[in-house]
């Protein structure tokens, strides 16, 4: 630790940093003409602090504050957050669970990209213990769930990787906040110390991991606890917007969640409460920095060691040179250049300087992150341009792929001694072209390489690293540069796919033991990711005294990425138990099987990834009565599938489009449902509502399921007036076992045409509901009563009220993921609601 933490210099410390935030946020000689690519990597050279900020799930990151660090600061930012959003819902797609999780973390990684920050998500693979499992009012339910060993343990070990100076939790540990928000606070708050004892796994130790001390902590303020406060509502010179703007559109790119709006130019006061620091007591700061050394200046005026102090002042001369011969490319390409050449010497002498142990494993990150910033602004600056791509990006076990590096030199200056080296994984073969040794500026090369994948080379994980990547050193300026390239993931993803893979639809169904054995017809689409013909057979895997027809079917291919799909009939026995069941599916391709689901995710902006899974169609037996005559339209939001589910169950489900909505006969349904926050994602049922009441009015029945207040939500939309509860960590109940109580249990819509019983809320998935009502109209009878442990219960739940000659019911109870999940409670109760005018 700096021996100024011992001895206790504050008062030198602020003067250093006095002088190091007079630094302008730009160059104050910079052209009109901005050049923000360039900046963004110049920007971070003055500064060796560092600020990490934890959270649970995608979005979790204070933006406004990472942009002003960041882009406005030049302070190292990193986000580390718990999860990737699984059990959210989607606003782009259909994808949920691992599919969405997938998504939302492409989406973490393009706005840490806009934003020049690191990120770093504790949970590390699509099975991992660490996953959204959806809202959660406890962080003890949370921990549980999760392994707080688990977690606790990536946690210290990626701040022992980044060694910040200042920790911020986005979210403070209060009964208000979510359950995933207060876990992550706990033990950020536990991390301040524990981190820095190497008492507390030390396992990293051996594994050369040193402990780390965070210098301070924050959590953010609130009226009466505050200890900083400041403006970051400032227009950036660069980015022509403010950092709160700057962090919205960030926010922009979690396209799935919704996120980001349009802030005007305004004051945006960020208020801070010291609660653990290094630096001396918790009373009121005049800056964020106050008492830590920003730059290598001040890190050099804090060690006994003269020489090294030079070192270190010369290097921040530097540094500072190269930042002011912004937007100039040729003249930073000569600062870098030589910061970089200064940083290795001083890396150099650390070995053999004065400083303890602990300072010179300080100082020797600090300076490797230095180097490492320096080598993207030298990239940036010298043009010298690296470019990716393979064909086929997609490569099977044992096949070849070819890849090409464009290296272009748009630089003042020659490169030389160019060495390219493919980085593979563990069994990988490549073979290269001869590699030119030098470049002059303005000129260009295309090396190619031809690379292959082993026999059993491991299948596409999605939260790896690339797996073909490449390293290119060279001489720039008489300075050695290292680069490590890959394919740009908004337009290639490179992934080692089997030969066939496989798409089941529906993806999962359904049996009705009240019937004799329905046929479920089953479409398999197969993808051929072979490079060229394939040959091979298909075959379902069926449960003991099932049936199908064809047993199998024989397909072939002329070429990769080819589709075909292939239908099957299931003939269960003609009497199935109650129960769940599982239909395999194996693909033999020449001699090899293969039984994966590929499901490929792709949108704009965020390129292409894949989901893979076990190739299995889940069907649960289970008793459903209803009449197949009743007509059902369904006003689909986009948001629930729950339409298709029940067609496939033998419902007579069909989509409202937005014309019917306008001009068509409603009447026609003898019951209208309305798919989760449709109106949100539904503008013409907004507009149209009054035909929705119309259509009550005159004896028809409307089942609406659960909005939030912010999806347009208004108490008159529904016959009678009903507000959703805020906030909506009030008005939930996330405990999926939780007790339900019928209110009037002889109510006939708990009679037919399914009997509901206390087993029908049993095997309940993620949460009961949410977005309860927090008041109703006297016309409202509610029905169900349920909250979660220790909390008083909630009785609008499931709400049900008579409207002219018709009927209509309103619910917050998550019927979508009882029934896309196949939970036999869900579909009774959900028909019942449906049927409920044939029995009230």
């Amino acid at each position: 630790m700096y021996r100024i933490w011992r001895r206790g210099f504050p008062l030198l410390l602020t003067l250093l940093l006095a002088v190091s935030l007079s630094i302008p946020s730009f160059p104050a000689q910079a052209s009109e003409k901005q050049d923000p690519e360039l900046w963004k990597v110049l920007r971070p050279l003055d500064k060796v602090i560092s600020f990490m900020n934890t959270g649970a799930h995608p979005d979790d990151e204070f933006s406004a504050l990472l942009a002003w660090l960041s882009l406005g600061q030049g302070v190292r930012t990193s986000s580390l957050l718990a999860n990737r959003g699984e059990g959210g819902q989607n606003e782009i797609g259909d994808e949920l669970g691992n599919g969405l999780g997938i998504i939302r973390s492409r989406e973490l990684q393009e706005a840490a990209r806009l934003l020049g920050t690191d990120l770093f998500l504790l949970s590390e693979q699509t099975d991992d213990p660490i996953y959204d499992f959806g809202f959660s009012k406890s962080p003890v339910e949370t921990l549980d769930k999760w392994g707080e060993e688990v977690v606790y343990e990536r946690l210290i070990r990626r701040i022992r990787e980044q060694r910040p100076d200042i920790l911020l939790p986005s979210f403070r540990d209060v009964p208000s906040e979510h359950g995933h928000h207060r876990a992550i606070s706990q033990l950020s708050l536990s991390a301040f110390k524990d981190a820095a004892d190497p008492k507390v796994f030390p396992e990293h130790l051996k594994q050369g991991l040193r402990p780390w001390q965070i210098k301070k902590l924050y959590l953010r303020g609130t009226e009466d606890r505050e200890t900083l406060r400041f403006n970051i509502g400032h227009k950036d010179p660069v980015y022509g917007l403010t950092y709160p703007q700057l962090g919205e559109e960030s926010r922009k790119l979690h396209k799935s969640q919704g996120m980001g709006r349009d802030l005007p130019m305004e004051e945006y006061w960020v208020s801070l409460e010291l609660v653990k620091s290094m630096t001396g007591g918790k009373t009121k700061e005049t800056n964020l920095f106050e008492g830590l050394p920003v730059t290598f200046a001040d890190l050099g005026a804090t060690l006994n060691d003269p020489g090294m102090n030079r070192h270190l002042v010369r290097l921040q001369r530097q540094l500072e040179q190269a930042q002011k011969a912004y937007p100039d490319h040729r003249a930073v390409t000569r600062q870098v250049q030589k910061a970089l050449r200064t940083v290795r010497q001083v890396t150099a002498a650390v070995a053999d300087s004065r400083l303890g142990p602990e300072e010179k494993t300080d100082l020797h990150h600090r300076l490797q992150v230095k180097e490492q910033q320096l080598l993207r602004a030298g990239a940036e600056a010298s043009d010298v341009r690296l470019q990716l791509t393979v064909d086929p990006p997609v490569l099977t076990r044992g096949t070849f792929a070819k890849v090409t590096l464009n290296i272009q030199n748009g630089s003042a200056s020659g490169i030389s001694q160019l060495q390219v080296e493919p980085l593979l994984p563990n069994k990988w073969k490549a073979s290269s072209e001869s590699v030119p040794k030098s470049l002059a500026p303005g000129t260009g090369t295309a090396i190619h390489m031809k690379v292959k994948a082993p026999e059993n080379a491991a299948y596409f994980k999605p939260y790896q690293p690339p797996v073909l990547r490449a390293r290119v050193n060279y001489l720039l300026q008489g300075v050695r540069v290292t680069r490590t390239v890959s394919v740009n993931p908004l337009k290639q993803t490179v992934a080692l796919l089997p030969d066939w893979g496989l798409r089941i639809t529906p993806t999962a169904t359904t049996l009705n033991t009240e019937k004799e054995s329905e046929i479920r017809e089953v479409r398999v689409s197969v993808t051929n990711h072979r490079q060229g013909a394939s040959t091979g057979i298909l075959r379902p895997d069926l449960p003991e005294g099932w049936k199908v027809e064809p047993h199998s079917r024989s397909l072939s291919f002329t070429q990769s990425e080819e589709q075909k799909e292939a239908t099957f009939r299931l003939i269960p026995p003609k009497s199935v138990p109650p129960g769940r069941y599982t239909v395999g599916f194996t693909a033999e391709v020449e001699g090899r099987r293969f039984h994966t689901q590929v499901q490929p995710i792709a949108y704009d902006h965020i390129g292409t990834s894949y989901l893979l899974t076990e190739a299995r169609l889940p069907i649960q037996a289970f008793s459903l009565k209803f009449d197949p005559g009743l007509k059902v339209g369904y006003v689909e939001s986009g948001f629930d599938q729950v339409a298709d589910h029940l067609r496939h169950a033998g419902m007579n489900v069909t989509p409202l489009t937005e014309q019917e909505l306008v001009s068509g006969d409603l009447s026609r349904y003898d019951t209208i449902v309305v798919g989760i926050r449709a109106y949100l994602s539904r503008p013409d049922l907004l507009k149209r509502n009054e035909r929705l009441l119309e259509y009550v009015q005159k004896g028809g029945h409307v089942v609406m399921q659960y909005h939030k207040p912010g999806d347009n939500w208004d108490p008159n939309l529904a016959p009678y007036p009903l507000t959703p509860g805020e906030p909506s960590i009030e008005w939930r109940v996330t405990d999926e076992k939780a007790a339900v109580t019928f209110l009037q249990p002889d109510h006939s819509l708990f009679q037919a045409p399914n009997r509901i019983a206390d087993k029908d809320f049993e095997d309940w998935v993620q949460e009961r509901g949410l977005y309860f009502p927090s008041t109703w109209d006297s016309s409202y009878t509610p029905l169900l009563s349920m909250a979660d442990p220790g909390e008083e219960p909630f009785e609008g739940g499931l709400l049900i009220a008579d409207y002219g000659k018709g009927s209509y019911i309103y619910s917050s109870l998550v019927w979508y993921r009882q029934i896309q999940n196949q939970v036999p409670g869900g579909y009774r109760m959900f028909v019942n609601l449906i049927d409920y005018p044939r029995h009230r």
